[in-house]
């Protein structure tokens, strides 16, 4: 491990010769000057870890010479030493950024702390994180081997969602990849358990996890209040690790309530559980009540323009047509300025929906754009990309021109996504429909270990596009392909993130409750 290089810059630096011994005794390098025009210069010149600097020098002060070296080089850290303990003082060193501040008379422990806060946080928060997890993994690993119910699968996923997170603050490649390994025997476990169960959670309705088709009915419409608008956002395609990634956004204007998953309905793809979701009915339903609405895959015509239209369905079934609501898509960034600019004027309803389409876009734009491979590469980045997205984004202006209202918010999603790297071979006839993480049709030809089927869709709560029509979902990380051209399609899609299949990153997905902080 490198020397880490201190600058230490104080006009009596003479009378600090016995610290300057100690942290040297401590394996530091220590520079000295006397006073801030030096330490500028020396900043310029020199790789400087860290900077201790007196508050009250001749010349330029401390604070001064703060903000001189910031501009040279803005990421140095600055620990602050100070005989003045006046409020406006700290007020301004805070402001100015420092890293640390030290009250004089110092003593060489302190000033060790601070140095091994600065410098070796990186480095103890990854210690720490790696034998924590060490301690979690017999946990998880003994809890997905003792037959998990669907609650207890929605806890496993949002612990190992929470390791992940944790790893990424960590430099520790070696923990990370047991981590991922430890995932995906998890969503091996998980694609047996939904294989297992799922039916039975569309048939007896009795006990079944709250799902698309549940969602508004037992998480949404109970919390509409007259006199409170309640939101509704929905954005599309939103996994729980990156819900995670932009909820310190959210928390900056709004208290979190509940932090909940619910399950997303198979397949995992939009115009199926976007449309559950708001006609409250599974797929098949939706066909048999709206059939002109409707479409499946290989009919022509969009495939969710009806939401609205069923959801006013909805509460006339749940006999709450008095709800005051309004409806708002948003696709593209014209509408979201829109939304931006017209808010204010949805607060005299009940009940607003926004549905919000971005990370969809993302993750359909990196499949085709290079680009956009490279920005969104992995999981990291892909939750980094999202974060800076909802930051920037028209929607995070909107909800702060609410947020100092007296509002309920209730974020959602769809479905989420999984990266998928095997590919899966599968034949069908011209009807096959084209999605990679799922396919109906009459004549699929597959490897029965590979995929979870619905021979009979509507056992699963599916239409029936054609006669003999069976469902195919992939698991874990596969995607289906065709065997003509099958090496172009597998290096094209491969590393891509996908949705429609079974994985617990696509099925178990968000839903927040938070009211503003007012």
């Amino acid at each position: 491990m490198s020397v880490a290089k201190i600058l230490w810059v104080d006009d009596e630096i003479e009378s600090l010769r016995s610290q300057k011994l100690f942290l040297e005794n401590k394996g530091y390098e220590v520079e000295t000057l006397t006073n801030g025009f030096d330490a500028v210069e020396f900043v310029k010149e020199n790789a400087v870890d860290v900077v201790l600097m007196d508050e009250s020098m001749p010349g330029l002060t401390g604070l001064e010479t703060l903000a001189q070296i910031k501009e040279v080089n803005g990421q140095i850290p600055v620990v602050l030493i100070t005989k003045n303990e006046t409020e406006n003082l700290m007020d301004d060193a805070i402001g100015s950024k420092i890293s640390d501040y030290l009250i004089k008379p110092v003593n060489p422990n302190q000033v060790w702390l601070s140095l091994k806060k600065i410098i070796d946080n990186r480095r103890l928060v990854a210690e720490k994180t790696t034998s924590a997890y060490q301690q979690q993994f017999r946990h998880l690993f003994m809890a997905l081997n003792s037959n998990p119910n669907y609650n207890e699968w929605m806890d496993i996923y949002k612990k190992l969602v929470y390791w992940e997170l944790e790893m990424e603050q960590s430099d520790s490649p070696e923990m990370l990849e047991v981590l991922q390994s430890q995932k995906q025997e998890a969503n091996t476990e998980f694609f047996k358990f939904i294989s297992k169960n799922y039916l039975s959670w569309i048939d007896t309705k009795n006990d079944a996890p709250v799902m698309s088709n549940t969602l508004l009915q037992y998480k949404v419409l109970p919390h509409v209040e007259k006199g409170t608008p309640t939101f509704f956002l929905l954005i599309d395609n939103l996994r729980f690790d990156q819900w995670k990634a932009i909820q310190p956004l959210f928390t900056e204007n709004f208290r979190i309530l509940e932090e909940e998953t619910f399950y997303s309905i198979l397949p995992t793809a939009t115009q199926y559980c976007r449309n559950s979701i708001f006609s409250g009915l599974l797929p098949i339903d939706i066909e048999k009540q709206f059939p002109v609405e409707w479409k499946n895959d290989d009919e022509q015509g969009g495939k969710n323009l009806f939401e609205e239209h069923f959801f006013k369905g909805l509460l006339k079934r749940l006999r709450k047509d008095d709800i005051k609501y309004s409806y708002t898509k948003v696709v593209n960034n014209h509408d979201g300025l829109q939304l931006m600019n017209n808010i204010h004027n949805l607060m005299g309803n009940d009940l607003n929906i926004i549905i919000y389409n971005f990370v969809d876009m993302l993750s359909h734009a990196r499949t085709e754009m290079e680009v956009l491979k490279e920005l969104a590469g992995d999981e990291v980045s892909y939750r980094s990309i999202t974060r800076s997205w909802f930051e920037h984004s028209p929607l995070n202006q909107a909800l702060k021109k609410i947020a100092d209202k007296k509002v309920n918010l209730i974020v959602a999603t769809d479905h989420g996504t999984v990266k998928v790297k095997t590919p899966y071979k599968v034949i069908g006839d011209k009807q096959t429909t084209t999605n990679l993480r799922y396919k109906h049709g009459r004549n699929l030809n597959y490897d029965p270990k590979d995929v979870l089927v619905f021979k009979d869709p509507r056992q699963g709560g599916l239409p029936v596009p054609n006669v003999n029509s069976s469902f195919i979902f992939a698991k874990e990380d596969g995607f289906l392909c065709y065997p003509n051209n099958y090496n172009h399609f597998v290096n094209y899609y491969r590393n891509t993130f996908q949705h429609g299949g079974v994985s617990m990153e696509e099925m178990i997905v968000p839903v927040i409750k938070m009211v503003s902080k007012v």
